[in-house]
């Protein structure tokens, strides 16, 4: 089981944030700075260069930036060794329901466990919000192939078909 942290800015409502509830409920590690977070750690950056794909499943763990990227210093996070991307998805969330790309930080680590193997995972972590399991309904088939890809350049390939 891949542990799982979250870099929180505090740039959300506390009551809405979803790295909040997972963390209440026992799912991740939050950190409010970034030297805090583990360097060996694989980060879900949407500005890396390499698709997130079953080949990342031995990572040692699995951070989210739940941040807002307007304000986010990016030169703190392109150092890290690891950083992956998340392929093409939907949102599910209330906010940015159907849009490309707008993901939750629930949904985010959600993909990512999705996508390393760890699907019922994926599925309780969803849970902890009413409109979770739509993410994976609105999904599953981009899903099923990402999880099927070798590597990130499989999974670039499999992203064309819903671009």
């Amino acid at each position: 089981m891949i542990p799982l942290y979250a870099y929180r800015d505090n740039s959300c409502d506390p009551r809405k944030c979803t790295v909040k509830k997972l963390e209440r409920a026992g799912f991740l590690k939050i950190f409010t700075r970034i030297p805090q977070i583990p360097r060996n750690t694989l980060i879900l950056d949407p500005t890396a260069e390499q698709a997130l794909s079953p080949a990342d499943r031995f990572v040692k763990s699995l951070t989210v930036l739940d941040c807002s990227w307007v304000v986010l210093d990016t030169g703190q996070i392109t150092s890290w060794r690891i950083r992956r991307a998340l392929p093409f998805l939907m949102a599910a969330n209330p906010v940015n329901f159907g849009k490309p790309c707008k993901l939750s930080s629930i949904e985010a680590l959600a993909a990512a466990l999705y996508i390393m193997g760890e699907k019922k995972r994926a599925g309780e972590i969803l849970g902890r919000v009413s409109w979770g399991i739509r993410f994976l309904e609105v999904n599953r088939e981009p899903l099923e192939l990402y999880a099927e890809a070798k590597d990130s350049t499989e999974v670039i390939k499999v992203q064309s078909l819903f671009i």
